[in-house]
């Protein structure tokens, strides 16, 4: 797994340029080889689409769009871990950045080699629920009375094979495969519908609406597939 991790890409986000090229320094030594640094936030998100890293080191205090408001454009299309760093530490500052989709909070003055640990630790953490989701014959998601057959293409509610349009299938074996984390409507509807795609809130609420009355036992009252207000959906399988 070591060298699993080592190959991932790191996106640094900073407008101290001599932290960046601190944390560049650091990373390479640990072993990282393929690392991006950018000054500001508008451009980060930039290249955080067009490079898709696997994790995304950011600075709350940047000129242009802070690092909160960085996280929350990031957050519209992607779903890869952040971590940031900051000189606030009150805990109201921590509680944003976690409750905005961040991962990780790290307070300056820190030490550039625990920042690396900690993306190490993020990156393992990646790498061991997409390994361990799936069992070893066949790719199956369950949660609660519902089996999600990959590899099979079903889902079975309490022995019973349950019929799904292929949109709402295809929402559903997404919301599976990244189960625990929120995904806004944007993601959803670039992964299902695709890019181009127009008018895609109001659809994508109705096929929600669908896939909790066939598998929630109380739609109006769902346990698994939540609404996280202000940021999108998630499919909550955490035992």
């Amino acid at each position: 797994m070591q060298d699993e991790i080592l190959d991932r890409k790191i996106l640094l986000i900073d407008d101290e340029m001599e932290l960046l090229n601190l944390m560049e320094t650091v990373l390479k030594k640990e072993g990282f080889r393929r690392i991006l640094k950018i000054s500001n936030g508008i451009d980060g998100v930039k290249l955080c689409k067009s490079e898709k890293p696997d994790i995304v080191v950011l600075d709350v205090m940047m000129p242009g769009i802070d690092g909160f408001e960085t996280c929350k454009k990031i957050r519209e299309f992607s779903f890869i871990p952040i971590v940031f760093l900051s000189a606030k530490s009150e805990d109201i500052d921590k509680i944003l950045a976690l409750g905005l989709g961040g991962d990780d909070y790290v307070t300056k003055p820190f030490s550039p080699i625990e920042v690396a640990y900690r993306i190490k630790a993020h990156l393992r953490r990646k790498i061991y629920i997409k390994n361990e989701i799936y069992n070893t014959e066949e790719k199956i998601i369950n949660f609660g009375d519902v089996t999600l057959n990959l590899t099979k293409g079903e889902v079975i509610k309490n022995g019973e094979n349950i019929i799904f349009a292929p949109k709402e299938y295809n929402l559903l074996c997404y919301m599976a495969e990244n189960s625990n984390r929120i995904l806004s409507k944007q993601m959803l509807c670039n992964e299902v519908w695709g890019d181009d795609f127009q008018g895609y809130d109001n659809t994508i609420m109705v096929h929600i609406r669908k896939l909790r009355e066939k598998i929630e036992a109380d739609p109006s009252n769902p346990k698994y597939i939540l609404t996280v207000k202000g940021l999108g959906y998630k499919l909550n399988i955490e035992q």
